[in-house]
């Protein structure tokens, strides 16, 4: 009788063990099928280029971007090169002057036009970047340019004083607004070309190609070059990937994606297939604003 009393209360405390069990996220293969963390890490050690697509105010993506990080300068033997759409070309000098320590935090924070989150969510990779002497690529093209585009389009770009035109892809830059990920932003702008969907597109395709531009420019031989951007620059291998593969043909990509589900248990299908490794996330998952 108390065996059976004993096994019982074990397969109830086991259930309940098994009911409270709640996951930060969940990481799936292209397939979809359930991969791992130390698997993510080897595949992204053996690519030139590896992008960390996120959800801005995901804080899972966020903690896994410096994990990944750190891990990845282990793998490759601190061969790395950091990259993010959330620095704009024109301020490289800014975080290269940083990065080297020859300008104060102050300066460096006040004066590089951060995002708001910054400070929660990429300072520690920028500051993993300065303790270990790591390059940063600031690969956006500067915010007032993509603006000038969307209100006027990408012609417009070829009249800015040549020193300005340093700080995005050279021009004239093909943009394929046949891309899907073009596509369907003007769709949901409801059409093709009126309420300033094409130059809407145009803004987010010129973005694409001058990080494609820089992620090129700094990637150096035997190097591994992680570039954290949202997860819409580069899902279905569009977006940057599509102009890094474009300009550098040999050179190895992998991608990872961000989303959230209700259940994490298995990937939907609407989000399978988006990128090479997918974290899912809880939908309920605390946001960082």
């Amino acid at each position: 009788m108390l065996r059976t009393v004993c096994f019982l209360l074990t397969l109830f405390l086991g259930s309940m063990v098994h009911a409270q069990d709640k996951p930060a996220y969940a990481l799936f293969d292209k397939e979809g099928n359930p991969a791992t963390y130390a698997q993510l890490v080897e595949a992204a050690a053996g690519h030139d280029y590896v992008f960390f697509g996120e959800l801005h105010n995901n804080p899972i993506a966020h903690w896994l971007q410096l994990e990944l990080t750190q891990d990845l300068y282990e793998a490759v033997d601190s061969q790395l090169i950091l990259g993010a759409e959330m620095f704009e070309a024109d301020n490289q000098l800014l975080l290269d002057e940083y990065l080297l320590g020859q300008i104060s935090t102050k300066n460096f924070e006040d004066e590089a036009r951060l995002w708001n989150n910054y400070a929660t969510d990429y300072k520690p990779l920028v500051e993993f970047a300065r303790s270990h002497q790591l390059y940063f690529v600031a690969s956006n093209i500067p915010r007032r340019y993509a603006n000038l585009v969307y209100r006027e389009g990408v012609e417009q770009l070829e009249d800015l004083p040549q020193r300005s035109k340093a700080f995005m892809a050279p021009l004239p830059m093909t943009i394929d607004l046949e891309q899907p990920a073009y596509k369907e932003m003007m769709e949901m702008m409801g059409g093709h070309g009126g309420d300033g969907a094409e130059t809407l597109a145009q803004a987010q395709a010129v973005k694409d190609a001058t990080m494609a531009h820089f992620i090129g420019e700094n990637w150096r031989p035997g190097y591994t070059l992680i570039h954290y951007n949202g997860s819409y620059h580069s899902n279905q291998w569009q977006g940057i990937v599509w102009y890094v593969q474009q300009n550098t043909p040999d050179r190895s990509v992998l991608t990872i994606n961000t989303v959230e589900q209700a259940d994490i248990s298995k990937l939907s299908e609407e989000n399978s297939g988006l990128a090479d490794f997918t974290i899912c996330v809880p939908s309920t998952m605390t946001k960082t604003y």
